[in-house]
């Protein structure tokens, strides 16, 4: 199964996500590994502060988290576990913005090719993606092209995923 949860800042998705997953895991005959892709890399106090926090939120779940902040698809899972992907808005901006300014199709490539690869050899698979596009602002040239990379990235997991739910004030919306 492959689920979708997007949502605005601090609206309480990743810890939707987090039960979510492991929701789906006692759905299962067998309760395979739980990991915890975690995407944000630790700069600057607000980061470490939120790394903290979400550390917190799955304290006792039983999740193995995986530091990874770009290529995913290097990942070492064991087959059939269970995966949380958190999340898609940092995975891009590390992607697209690491070693330079990276062309949006590119990175897009890359990155989809590492969810197939995840959706390929896991149970359940949930991503964790935000919804930055209603500011109305126009951005400079690299932050829209972010911005657009995040919105194809966007359709493509909701086009592949079983379910699509987005979090708005901690209450879940069901889209798929």
């Amino acid at each position: 199964m492959m689920v979708t949860v997007t949502g605005g800042s601090s609206s309480g998705k990743s810890e939707f996500a987090e039960n979510k997953l492991i929701e789906l895991c006692k759905t299962k005959e067998k309760h395979n590994k739980l990991y915890y892709i975690a995407t944000m890399e630790p700069y600057g106090e607000e980061a470490v502060k939120r790394i903290k926090r979400h550390r917190q939120m799955r304290e006792g779940k039983g999740f193995i988290t995986i530091e990874c902040y770009n290529d995913i698809d290097r990942c070492r899972l064991d087959s059939k576990s269970n995966v949380l992907l958190e999340c898609m808005s940092n995975l891009a901006a590390n992607e697209m913005f690491m070693d330079g300014i990276m062309d949006k199709h590119v990175v897009y490539d890359k990155i989809c090719n590492g969810i197939d690869r995840l959706k390929d050899i896991t149970s359940n698979l949930v991503i964790v993606t935000n919804e930055i596009f209603d500011d109305g602002i126009v951005y400079d040239k690299s932050t829209m092209e972010y911005i657009e990379l995040l919105g194809m990235l966007n359709q493509y997991i909701a086009n592949i995923s079983d379910s699509i739910i987005e979090v708005v004030y901690s209450c879940p919306c069901y889209i798929l």
